[in-house]
């Protein structure tokens, strides 16, 4: 890390603009590992006797992460929990590689949907990317702690881009990972399958509840203004929901006159 940030001191001396660091010390033992699109962010927290990775990004970046860890001086066997924010390929992908050495935890709504393999949610062969099946073995609820030594992890279930999706809240630093439910600047996710609008605008007011001091997101740049992005998130959130309810009343009124005109009887 050292090397890489000597190498930006000279790019900048030079007018050379740099190259983002592919991996940020964001606490002591606690780093992300940027990822390459189309893969997420993967957060590696160093336990004091467990290590955990959130999320392991698209399957294809598997090599490029294994070189990472291997920068943080860690294997593959190294790893011994995976906790998945969501159960969409650029999240889950390399899970698989881990799958014989780590315990891979999800929210349970997660969890069913990528035991049963369900491409209609995971998007893999949509987005035609390869994958290789695998399963969890912790199926998460809202409100577990998981208890590391050097940090906690509170789960807190956030459907709305998904029914599974989860932020993980650590207290003692009031940090929040929050994959795709809710990115720098308080903008939010698309609604995908499983997901919906109502269930997004109440897991914004929940976080929205929360003492936090950084957002960790699983794409984009980390956030250390969640006073400001949060409210924000909750608006935004609002916002799609009226305009949604506007679309839908739109519709209706435009099939009731339809069905005065006699559009819908039969010829």
């Amino acid at each position: 890390m050292k090397k890489e940030q000597s190498q930006s001191k000279e790019q900048m001396q030079t007018g050379v603009r740099p190259e983002p660091q592919k991996i940020i010390e964001l606490r002591p033992n606690m780093y992300q590992i940027r990822g390459e699109k189309p893969g997420s962010h993967i957060y590696l927290i160093k336990g004091a006797a467990k290590n955990v990775l959130i999320d392991t990004g698209i399957t294809s970046n598997f090599p490029l992460l294994k070189i990472r860890l291997s920068e943080l001086d860690l294997h593959i066997k190294d790893i011994h929990l995976i906790i998945l924010t969501h159960e969409h390929f650029d999240h889950i992908g390399a899970t698989t590689f881990f799958h014989r050495t780590a315990i891979v935890a999800a929210h349970r709504l997660a969890a069913n949907k990528l035991e049963l393999q369900d491409e209609f949610v995971t998007f893999n062969k949509y987005c035609n990317v390869a994958s290789k099946p695998f399963w969890v073995d912790f199926w998460l609820e809202d409100g577990t702690i998981m208890d590391f030594g050097n940090y906690k992890l509170q789960t807190i279930h956030t459907p709305g881009h998904t029914s599974g999706c989860i932020c993980l809240y650590e207290p003692t630093e009031e940090l929040l990972f929050t994959g795709d439910t809710v990115f720098s600047g308080g903008t939010i996710s698309d609604i995908a399958g499983s997901g919906n609008m109502s269930d997004y605008m109440n897991s914004m007011q929940r976080l929205s509840n929360l003492k936090v001091r950084e957002i960790y997101p699983g794409h984009g740049r980390p956030s250390n203004t969640p006073d400001d992005d949060l409210p924000k998130a909750v608006a935004f959130a609002q916002t799609l929901l009226n305009d949604s309810k506007m679309f839908f009343e739109a519709f209706i009124k435009t099939r009731e006159l339809e069905e005065k005109s006699g559009y819908w009887r039969e010829a």
